[in-house]
């Protein structure tokens, strides 16, 4: 499903995100940038080491922040390591906001046209799936409408249920309950 926001296409497809051909795509990350399970596992053995030494010498950020390495051997030319908070950890509304509004700024000042988002801290990380893509959606709509140079955001979700509640939260975006 896709829509039109300014000049911006937001979409929400259903696959692997390692596969995705774009600018960027973003790593569910952790603090010290280690590439474990999940979607940062599969970008690790699908993207090579260079990803992981490329977080190796960042050496990590804040829950809610946001760095940028190449791509490896992905598609993606970059990946955006974006920490989103564990539940029960406080504020994690808040920090799951900062995580996605900062990928997107990271973006831009990267002059990046196109980027994919995973459901950030759904995983391991025990976010609910309806609250992230309420808080997800809403961010980068917002983004979008305070102005953008990229024509292209993704949200890429591995499993029917995570991509049947995305998809619907963009449905009803802008129509009233």
């Amino acid at each position: 499903m896709k829509r039109k926001f300014q000049n911006t296409d937001v979409e929400i497809v259903k696959g692997d995100i390692t596969l995705l051909n774009m600018d960027a795509i973003v790593n569910a990350a952790n603090e010290r940038l280690v590439l474990g399970a999940g979607v940062a596992g599969a970008i690790r053995q699908r993207g090579g080491p260079s990803i992981q030494y490329e977080c190796d010498k960042i050496g990590g950020t804040f829950v809610g922040g946001a760095v940028i390495t190449g791509g490896g051997d992905l598609l993606a030319r970059n990946v955006i390591h974006a920490v989103g908070p564990r539940m029960g950890e406080g504020e994690e509304d808040s920090k799951l906001k900062d995580a996605t509004f900062n990928s997107l700024k990271l973006a831009d000042e990267n002059s990046l046209k196109s980027i994919a988002f995973p459901a950030i801290s759904t995983g391991i990380f025990g976010f609910p799936i309806k609250r992230a893509a309420e808080i997800m959606v809403s961010v980068v709509i917002e983004y979008i409408e305070s102005g953008t140079g990229l024509s292209s955001i993704t949200f890429c979700l591995y499993d029917q249920e995570a991509f049947s509640i995305f998809e619907s939260k963009l449905r009803g975006w802008g129509q009233s309950a």
